[in-house]
């Protein structure tokens, strides 16, 4: 039985005053402590305490990769379709789990006995989750991008400060990987420096292509399959009739519930160089190229220019982002192969066929080129002969201690530091939201980065916190 409407306030009121605790942890109440776990330090050796939220395509492929590590305890699934042939996979391999489609629900009664959450769902379910996660002492593992707006993202950014005790990771796994371990130790040699410009390119055909981009409205309302919780799917956003073409990932396509290509991808190919080049907020996001705009879902093509000022030492850099089948960017002399890359995992949909252009990043330094796939793909000095001559100079680069699952986890035991939390993954996930908002108006947008204001467009400027959130979910925002 689902909670009433007075139970889901007295329970968000419970984990708000949780909230105000956790910020102070030498007046944590006996009962409190029970509730807000994150505090308690495991034993070497012992298991994570893991409730996984979103249990099919990408949460279910997050579920499998946590149990690989060996340390998680899985003590709870939620997933507003429970009975969708997306989830069956992780409630045949764990039948024993309990099993729950609010997570609201599964908190409440579960709570003492969760020390960490996973979030794999849609994007624009991500907030009220997390806030509500962190609130109650949980450490939070939420995939990439962290929210639908930056303003979601801010408060997420400012609840993981009030309680460092907590471990975040955003889901962007090769932040983990060979690339991010090269990439900072070809930064620290001074191999890597002095970039002015990057290109990020994923040039694989996406769901949304080939619609009409002529819609005037949302497709047609459609029956709400009887396994499907469809309130709870919608979350924070303005209610919406259920279309099939919502759900199951296609979610994705709207600006209403998903981010696009630059959400999807971005995380997986610029996030070594936003961190290692300290890019933080960009100053000006301008769209080059809208092919097939409109005001329900992405462009068929998208060419977005993010121009972040000079950092310290650093001179100013710009990131040119390219989307669509035949949207490429520019080649320099020397690049060499560009097929598919064999370090990229495969969608959630199935197999990702080789584009024209392998997905990944074109780094422009003052004295190197550097060429690379996307998620934990190396870099390569471009050309060839240049990396030949650079080969005797290159510093040795470590190998990862942990997957980016054991990361979260370890850190959640005290062994690790997470290597994506909210600090590092919450301005990457914000550079994407202002791309977003310019794809959506097709424009140009100047941003003040110590105000964290659109400067030149008033419209934009207050997209940035989005349309209320609807009625019952206002409580999220004050956690």
């Amino acid at each position: 039985m689902k909670p009433t409407q007075k139970s889901r306030r007295s329970f968000l009121k419970k984990a708000a005053m949780l909230s105000a605790a956790s910020a102070v942890p030498t007046i944590w109440t006996k009962a409190a402590d029970q509730w807000a776990t994150g505090n308690k330090s495991l034993k070497a050796g012992e298991k994570v305490n893991l409730a996984c939220i979103g249990i099919g395509n990408q949460g279910g492929s997050d579920v499998f990769s946590h149990a690989k590590t060996g340390l998680a305890n899985f003590v709870a699934f939620c997933d507003v379709d429970m009975g969708a042939p997306q989830t069956q996979k992780v409630l045949e391999a764990f039948p024993n789990v309990p099993r729950f489609q609010d997570f609201r629900t599964m908190l409440e009664k579960m709570g003492n006995q969760i020390e960490a959450v996973t979030i794999g769902v849609p994007d624009h379910s991500h907030f009220a989750i997390t806030m509500l996660a962190l609130s109650m002492g949980k450490h939070v593992y939420v995939e990439k991008p962290m929210a639908r707006t930056f303003n979601e993202v801010e408060l997420m950014m400012a609840a993981a400060r009030k309680r460092p005790h907590l471990a975040t990771q955003m889901g962007n796994q090769g932040h983990s990987e060979a690339n991010y371990f090269q990439f900072k130790a070809w930064t620290e040699a001074g191999i890597i420096k002095d970039v002015t410009r990057i290109t990020a390119h994923m040039n694989s055909g996406r769901r949304w292509h080939g619609w009409d981009t002529h819609i005037t409205q949302f497709p047609p309302a459609e029956p709400v399959p009887g396994t499907l919780d469809w309130d709870i799917w919608q979350s924070v956003t303005k209610d919406h009739n259920y279309n099939h073409d919502f759900v199951n990932g296609q979610w994705r396509c709207w600006y209403d519930f998903g981010m696009g290509a630059l959400g999807d991808w971005g995380a997986h190919l610029i996030d070594t160089a936003h961190q290692f080049l300290d890019l933080g907020l960009p100053n000006e996001v301008s769209m080059l190229k809208a092919e097939g705009h409109n005001s329900f879902f992405y462009p068929q093509s998208s060419t977005i220019l993010f121009k972040f000022p000079k950092r310290g030492n650093m001179p100013a850099c710009d990131i040119t982002w390219y989307d669509g089948v035949n949207n490429l960017p520019p080649i320099p002399e020397g690049y060499g192969v560009m097929g598919l890359d064999p370090n990229i995992p495969a969608p959630s949909s199935g197999t990702l066929k080789a584009p024209k252009l392998n997905p990944g990043k074109i780094i422009y330094g003052k004295d190197l080129t550097f060429k690379g796939g996307s998620h934990g793909s190396t870099l390569s000095i471009i050309p060839e002969e240049k990396a030949k001559e650079m080969a005797s100079r290159l510093p040795e680069v470590p190998v990862s201690p942990s997957n980016h699952y054991a990361n979260f986890l370890k850190a959640v035991k005290g062994e690790e530091k997470t290597r994506s939390p909210f600090e590092i993954a919450g301005p990457l996930s914000q550079v994407f939201c202002l791309g977003v908002l310019a794809q959506k108006l097709d424009t140009t947008l100047k941003f003040d980065r110590k105000t964290h204001q659109i400067t030149n467009n008033k419209m934009a400027n207050e997209m940035l916190v989005g349309l209320p959130p609807r009625k019952g979910w206002e409580e999220y925002y004050k956690l």
